[in-house]
C-alpha cells in the first residue's frame, strides 16, 4: 500500500522562485498582449451571480472590447 505524502515548500523559497521567474514571464507574455488603443473607458457596476451581489470593474476601448475586468466579493 502506497503512502500519499505532500510536498512542503518554504514561502521563502516561493518568494525567490516568483522575483527569479516573474519578469522572464512578463517578458514572454507582453508579446502575446494585443495592442490597447488610446481611447478607452471604465465600467463599475453591482451584479447579481447565483443570488450574490458582486462588483464588476470592467475597462473596454472605443469599439467596446473588454481589455480587462475585476470581479470581487
Amino acid at each position: 500500500m502506497m503512502e500519499e505524502r505532500g510536498v512542503f515548500v518554504d514561502h521563502s523559497s516561493i518568494n525567490r522562485w516568483a522575483v527569479r521567474l516573474l519578469p522572464l514571464l512578463e517578458k514572454v507574455f507582453r508579446k502575446y498582449k494585443r495592442p490597447v488603443g488610446g481611447s478607452w473607458r471604465m465600467d463599475e457596476a453591482y451584479i447579481k451571480i447565483k443570488g450574490v451581489w458582486k462588483y464588476l470593474n470592467r475597462v473596454v476601448d472605443k469599439e467596446g472590447k473588454t481589455i480587462d475586468f475585476l470581479l470581487t466579493a
